[in-house]
């Protein structure tokens, strides 16, 4: 808590530095309308449970032109290169042009992201089952069948635990465009290119080399292909979308809507890795209280319609614009709030996240306009086309019949026999938002079942996560 207050001091200051000169205007609720250039350069300290303490510098640069469109901006840039002590690392760049595409928007990512502790849990959610603390180990003469039974991390002479970890790298850049449909209000068309390139591999780490991992073991029974553990991801993107929220980074009214069809071509790797996936999002905020007390929610869908999608690219929500960094459904910080990243893996996903937006105070502080907001929440995501799912049954015999390497008592390592359900989570988060179009977010939230993660998470960053 320390840090975060630090942060936030350093924050204001060189917000502060950063103020316009010029004469105020106010609008009729009497926020200061903004005009012209806005550079926010801040530090990026921040936490997230699964990932460590985040800390690296970022920079946001708005253009509003003449106030016009006040909280609406002609353009917005942002840059971002920070690193997470558990051994992650962003370099991204982001814009959003407003003043390009005539009644529409252009939105460019381009980054690099390193994942050397990788959460990977396994296939089609509560079929994989979840072991906390699971710790395994290879013997010096290879593998050990004896060292497989899950053991406690507290035990003496064991180490940390790396079964549900992997190494993993991506690079991602993507260009979309929406332009409303004649004079149709809020509704547009959307069309977007992209490329992802992947590279997984087993953990880096030299105090996980005598350990086995679930990755490890995917790889060697076939679940993950030998030519899934890197690739190339090229997507074109075409889509509808109704769009009449009152503000883009924090809505109090209105409906956002995006269906989109993604086509991936299979024309660098060749392996034959073509498909066709929908994806389709509604978010809708509804006021209960003026702008002050908001309820929210966003409803999400994804299924792979034709064709065979590689492991890499099932995880990745196949939208046209993307608020929040880590693009992956679902569990985790922008998903799945208080259930582990990555626990819910299917070729289809549904996922469901409802807030209640309490805007308590509204101040002014270094010619900027702020506002402190409290958001209790509720997520839930399932599995709902199910991927290599007869595989995974039949893994273990793999590896119990055929190989020799694990004891039958073990045969539950990859199939728990469970059927798959609503994987939940709730919890409470407070913003502090920016002229509507920064904010400060520290969310926390627990998992209602153990399968998806064990004790209170704490996510401390940027932004809504819709």
């Amino acid at each position: 808590m320390k840090k975060l207050t630090i942060t936030l001091i350093i924050m204001l200051l060189a917000l502060g530095a950063s103020a316009q000169k010029k004469e105020k205007i106010y609008n009729e609720k009497g926020e200061i309308i903004k005009r012209g250039w806005n550079f926010g350069p801040l530090p990026v300290v921040g936490f997230n449970s699964d990932m460590g303490f985040q800390y690296g510098v970022c920079l946001d640069i708005f253009n509003y032109g003449d106030g016009s469109k006040y909280p609406g901006y002609d353009f917005k840039i942002n840059f971002e290169v920070s690193t997470y002590t558990r051994g992650s690392s962003i370099f991204r760049t982001y814009s959003y042009w407003n003043n390009i595409i005539p009644k529409g928007k252009l939105f460019v990512d381009l980054g690099y992201f390193i994942d050397k502790k990788f959460n990977f849990y396994g296939f089609n959610g509560y079929a994989a089952p979840y072991y906390k603390d699971m710790a395994v180990y290879y013997g010096d003469g290879g593998p050990n069948p004896e060292n497989y039974p899950p053991l406690a991390v507290e035990e003496p002479g064991l180490k940390e635990s790396g079964f549900y970890l992997m190494d993993r790298r991506q690079v991602r850049a993507i260009v979309s465009m929406q332009q409303q449909i004649g004079n149709v209000k809020h509704l547009y068309y959307g069309v977007g290119l992209a490329y992802y390139n992947y590279s997984f591999d087993r953990l880096s780490y030299k105090k996980y080399d005598d350990q086995a991992t679930l990755f490890d073991l995917y790889c060697a029974t076939g679940l993950i292909r030998p030519d899934e553990r890197n690739g190339n991801v090229t997507q074109v993107k075409a889509g509808i979308i109704y769009d009449s929220k009152n503000y883009e980074n924090d809505p109090t009214r209105g409906l956002y809507f995006e269906a989109n069809l993604t086509a991936a071509p299979d024309f660098i790797d060749k392996n034959g890795y073509d498909y066709l996936t929908f994806t389709g999002v509604f978010h809708h905020y509804i006021p209960l209280w003026g702008d002050n007390l908001t309820f929210c929610y966003r409803l999400g869908a994804q299924n792979v319609l034709a064709g065979d999608v590689p492991y890499y690219a099932m995880m990745n929500a196949n939208l046209l614009f993307y608020k929040k960094i880590v693009t992956d459904c679902f569990g985790g910080s922008t998903t799945g709030r208080g259930i582990n990243p990555n626990r819910v893996i299917g070729q289809g996903m549904a996922w469901l996240n409802v807030e209640l937006r309490w805007r308590i105070v509204n101040f002014k502080f270094i010619n900027q306009n702020w506002c402190v907001a409290l958001n209790p929440m509720f997520d839930a995501g399932m599995v709902t086309q199910t991927f290599r799912l007869e595989e995974q049954k039949a893994a273990m015999d793999k590896l119990v019949n055929e190989g020799g390497v694990i004891s039958e008592d073990n045969r539950d390592l990859f199939y728990s026999g469970r059927d798959e359900s609503p994987h939940t989570a709730a919890g409470c988060g407070v913003k502090l938002i920016m002229n509507k179009n920064f904010v400060v977010s520290a969310e926390f939230a627990k998992a209602i079942d153990k399968q998806d993660g064990d004790g209170l998470k704490a996510y401390i960053g940027f932004n809504y996560i819709f």
